[in-house]
């Protein structure tokens, strides 16, 4: 079996060792990887669900043929700047209209219609700005930040994880997690991708996302379905199709962004249940405080964004819960359904 050792930095400046082994075709080009690093931290930028669409150290594509996964690494170039450099950067944010940056067809966050729980928090934002609301329409994949954002397109991605680092975050307005995603009448209740209980079960998987550890530090990609990560969300939304395979019986545990699976579970009525997963002790994290981001330089903007959030905490978390949501309070607790909402960090 071939391999190759890399040694990259990661997003907290960190020497990292990646061993990536692949095997022949008519293995099914089944690939196995190995962390020799003792950190490994978050490459995403929006969600954590599209983790490899605008990776700052390299990312993991897995392609749609035969369900089986490729592995490509590639670096991509990063667009963060420097603190003097963001003090310097003019702002250039409009002062009549509130501009957003979004994805026409990525229910449950936005579409073209404005149906989405990021759409709602835009307009809530907007009336407290005094400002009238418009949107840049753009796929939200590969140079989503630098085709909307860093163009000076728009002024604001709604969603964005906490502290990325191709743009400026306001504070964070929620806290979630990946979750396994399973069928009610099945009574599975385990939090843990390893526990003997699943032994043998099918498990699906939104392919390079944090899960993927687990899947393979537990050696279970034999018995599970890979659902592609980069796709025309125009066509395809292949997060919804592993939601609709749990509920139809073809696949038993979906490792899938918590947000996806509340919100299709309530949308169409699935008898499914939601835990989120245990990390069981992988440096890679399943939870995720979300934020919005703006440019660097856009300090005054930033500021304004997070007197708002504050203000408007309890109905910012009303819009979440009406999308059904799943929520994390600081100690990684899942928030009941009627508790106020947990402190930002």
């Amino acid at each position: 079996m071939a391999g190759d050792t890399l040694s990259i930095w990661n997003s907290d400046r960190r020497m990292m060792q990646i061993r990536v082994e692949t095997g022949p075709q008519d293995a099914g080009k089944r690939f196995f990887l190995k962390k020799e690093a003792k950190t490994f931290t978050n490459w995403g930028a929006r969600q954590p669900q599209r983790a490899s669409q605008r990776a700052k150290v390299f990312w993991f594509f897995f392609s749609k043929k035969n369900g089986l996964p490729w592995v490509i690494l590639a670096t991509a170039p990063l667009l963060t700047l420097s603190a003097a450099q963001a003090q310097q950067s003019p702002d250039l944010v409009s002062q009549t209209e509130l501009r957003v940056c979004a994805d026409p067809h990525d229910l449950p966050y936005s579409n073209q219609q404005q149906e989405g729980f990021e759409n709602k928090i835009a307009d809530l934002l907007a009336h407290d700005l005094n400002l009238k609301l418009s949107y840049t329409w753009y796929p939200d994949s590969q140079g989503f930040v630098r085709a909307t954002l860093m163009k000076n397109r728009c002024d604001l991605i709604v969603g964005t994880v906490a502290g990325v680092e191709d743009m400026a975050t306001t504070d964070s307005y929620y806290h979630t997690g990946y979750v396994m995603l399973t069928r009610q009448p099945d009574n599975i209740t385990t939090n843990r991708v390893s526990d003997y209980k699943i032994a043998g079960r099918r498990f699906g998987l939104v392919a390079s996302t944090p899960p993927t550890e687990l899947v393979v530090e537990h050696n279970l990609m034999d018995q599970t379905a890979i659902y592609a990560l980069m796709v025309d969300t125009r066509v395809e939304q292949p997060a919804y199709q592993m939601v609709k395979d749990v509920a139809a019986g073809r696949v038993d545990v979906g490792l899938i962004w918590g947000p996806i699976a509340g919100f299709y579970t309530k949308h169409d009525h699935f008898p499914l249940r939601l835990i989120f997963i245990d990390p069981e002790g992988s440096k890679v994290r399943m939870d995720y405080h979300i934020a919005m981001g703006v440019r660097p330089g856009d300090v005054a903007f930033r500021r304004r964004l997070n007197a708002v959030i504050a203000k408007e905490e309890p109905q910012i978390l009303q819009i979440l819960r009406d999308y059904n949501i799943p929520l994390l309070d600081e100690q990684n607790r899942p928030l009941a359904a009627n508790a106020p909402a947990p402190a930002a960090p």
